[in-house]
């Protein structure tokens, strides 16, 4: 499951993690696979079911 870089960048910057979120915006790349980066997405507390792209209609 693929999760857009910037919402990771967006729920940290509206939790007041600005220094995560900058360090998330230099080091992952645009697409972030949450099977690859579990162990982050966990550390980060970010659930990848919460942050997964919505499905074109």
């Amino acid at each position: 499951m693929n999760i857009a870089r910037q919402r990771i960048v967006n729920v940290l910057r509206q939790r007041g993690q600005q220094v995560r979120a900058d360090w998330v915006e230099r080091e992952l790349p645009e697409r972030v696979d949450s099977g690859e980066h579990a162990g982050l997405l966990a550390i980060l507390r970010l659930d990848p079911a919460d942050l997964v792209d919505a499905p074109s209609p």
